[in-house]
């Protein structure tokens, strides 16, 4: 195949995956998973992965390695629904680019070049999973963890790393300004900006923990008021949704993305880690919160809302799966974007309505066996007893 051919047939390629029809798969009454990812590694523009100069590249080799597309922060805007995807070349670093799309379950396509974000303080090394909330003082944020090698490992340590938030802000997704990191006083990778003031502060979702990996004594999502988001400092943190034995977020949980305001309370999409056999493993929950008090939860299904499967469970980091974006549109339909195995990105769409009937009539969890099954005779007995 002669260079012409090639270059012909990488872009018939590209526009059929560009251009493929999304249909959902599975409906379990909550929502629908669909058949295709939304976003992946191929979508990337052709321009970014290939040097399309005969001469210089004359075998038409890939000159720039795109890896993995995923972990994308959510929003909509002028009837568009856009993702700022977490992009990982094949130099394992993170990078952020918008991805549009008129429908919400298929068509995205990548803005011609990925958004070069400003630097504050030490550059970091790495930084990914932004999290997006329209405030209502008229800015969309973007918070998302900046990764930087921590300066007091020991000589030889290449893994010790420094977890800070950063922040910026935006009116287009286009023209970004970079604030100072959030100051805290442990590390902090998953941070979400509620999207109306409180008190007449700025409120934070946090997730203090003592180190880049493992929580520690960091007691799951934590809540923070502060006084302005061009440098916030957080001082006071309580937690409001806790990690606890022998469930889905006994190692670890975080929000996902900005919660959703309903009639009955603001929606909450969170991930929760356990240890298993094969390593970490990462599902999605959810719980709610009080109107008139976002940091009171009101209530929690027990165990997990959505989990890896099939496909969804193989990828660069297995049996993971994690959302840092959904939309909720006018007319109630939500969609919830997520990343499986920190490779894809996925969509499945469910109501307002839908999810809040899961989160407040669907039993909390009793934390041990004789309560489930406790709970399972419950319903057994209620639908046999209807017959």
């Amino acid at each position: 195949m002669d260079y012409k051919e090639r270059e012909h047939l990488l872009r018939v390629r590209h526009e059929e995956l560009l251009k493929r029809i999304n249909v959902p798969v599975e409906d379990n009454g909550i929502y629908e998973r669909y058949m295709f990812p939304v976003v992946t590694a191929a979508h990337a523009p052709l321009e970014w992965r290939y040097d399309f100069d005969p001469v210089a590249n004359p075998y038409l080799m890939e000159r720039f390695g795109i890896h993995a597309a995923f972990n994308a922060g959510a929003i909509k805007l002028c009837s568009r629904y856009y993702l700022v995807v977490r992009v990982e070349g094949a130099d394992r670093k993170s990078f952020f680019a918008v991805a549009e799309s008129t429908h919400g379950t298929h068509g995205f396509r990548f803005w011609d070049r990925p958004i070069t974000m400003p630097e504050w303080g030490e550059p970091a090394t790495n930084v990914y999973d932004m999290r997006l909330t329209a405030h209502e003082d008229g800015w969309i944020y973007g918070i998302f963890c900046v990764e930087r090698k921590d300066p007091d490992a020991p000589e030889g340590d290449l893994s010790s790393a420094v977890a800070a938030a950063g922040v910026v802000r935006t009116k287009d997704l286009r023209s970004w300004e970079r604030l100072p990191d959030i100051q805290a006083g442990s590390q902090q990778r998953n941070v979400v900006l509620h999207p109306e003031f409180v008190d007449g502060k700025y409120a934070l979702y946090t997730r203090p923990q003592d180190g880049f990996i493992d929580a520690g004594s960091g007691g799951g999502i934590g809540w923070a008021l502060v006084d302005t988001m061009d440098g916030a400092v957080i001082r006071d943190e309580k937690i409001i949704n806790t990690r606890r034995y022998h469930t889905i977020k006994e190692s670890k949980n975080g929000e996902g993305p900005a919660p959703i305001k309903t009639e009955k309370g603001w929606l909450h999409l969170a991930h929760g880690v356990r240890g298993c056999a094969s390593g970490l493993r990462y599902v999605l929950y959810m719980y709610m919160t009080a109107l008139d008090d976002p940091s009171r939860v009101i209530a929690e299904p027990a165990g997990f809302f959505m989990a890896p499967e099939g496909e969804e469970y193989v990828g660069d980091v297995m049996n993971v799966l994690f959302s840092n974006g959904w939309i909720a549109d006018e007319d109630g339909t939500v969609y919830i974007y997520y990343a499986s195995s920190d490779t894809r990105m996925h969509v499945a769409v469910s109501s307002v309505d839908k999810l809040v009937d899961y989160c407040l009539n669907t039993a909390p969890d009793g934390f041990r066996t004789g309560l489930t099954v406790e709970r399972l005779n419950k319903l057994i007995d209620k639908n046999l007893g209807s017959k």
